[in-house]
């Protein structure tokens, strides 16, 4: 997975690679045609749900598309910010410790 493709990036590849036109992929997901092409360029923001329908028409491992969907939504929450990278380290740990906490 390389870092530099997005969430959108990669479905429109997935897409592409099953020769799937944008029409049928947006009657399937119920969404008019627009809506998933600006998906598809990062003009309009991606649910989960949508990620994991998708994930189910294209055939694809959920779990990738869900990384990159999650990894898009805190780089745009972090990218103008100073502190950005900072902050996320502290995040990781905050996770890493509530999962370790969660167990016991």
């Amino acid at each position: 997975m390389s870092t530099e493709t997005t969430i959108g990036e990669k479905l429109r590849q997935l897409r592409e690679s099953k020769e799937l036109p944008l029409r049928k992929v947006s009657a399937l997901l119920d969404i008019d045609v627009a809506i998933l092409s600006k998906m598809e360029r990062g003009e309009r923001k991606l649910t989960k749900d949508i990620v994991l329908k998708l994930a189910d028409i294209y055939g694809h491992n959920q779990d990738e598309l869900l990384v990159l969907f999650l990894s898009d939504k805190i780089m745009y929450e972090i990218q103008d910010e100073d502190l950005g990278v900072k902050a996320l380290k502290v995040a990781e740990q905050r996770v890493k410790y509530l999962k370790a906490n969660k167990n016991k």
